[in-house]
């Protein structure tokens, strides 16, 4: 199994625990007085924004090389996608070709004529 089956799964994964990482942080420092807590009943929101904020560019810059990975695992997949579904295109074309009816190939008589 190559390394890159699982691109898409370890690189959501991996970004889930940056920012429960950053949630925890941010509550924390949160709890401790040293950024805001929120207004009011918004604490968990607020902090939960801030995590999201700080999390996106620790991400960016961390996760280059699985983002990679993860965007060749998708291309490779739609290229596959792309080919099966040119080859059932000319499948269909070939049975739609062979069913359709000929046309006739020269004057028919009918055997009454109008004279």
């Amino acid at each position: 199994m190559s390394s890159k089956s699982h691109a898409t799964l370890r690189y959501t994964t991996m970004r889930l625990g940056i920012f429960v990482g950053c949630l925890i942080v941010v509550g924390l420092l949160a709890q401790f007085g040293l950024v805001p807590a929120g207004i009011g009943k918004s604490n968990p929101v607020w902090l939960v924004l801030l995590a999201l904020v700080i999390s996106a560019p620790l991400s960016y810059v961390l996760l280059r090389r699985h983002r990679d990975a993860m965007s060749e695992q998708i291309v490779g997949g739609v290229d596959r996608a792309k080919e099966r579904l040119a080859a059932n295109q000319s499948q269909e074309d070939a049975a739609v070709d062979a069913a359709a009816p000929q046309p006739p190939r020269g004057p028919r008589r009918t055997g009454t004529s109008s004279v």
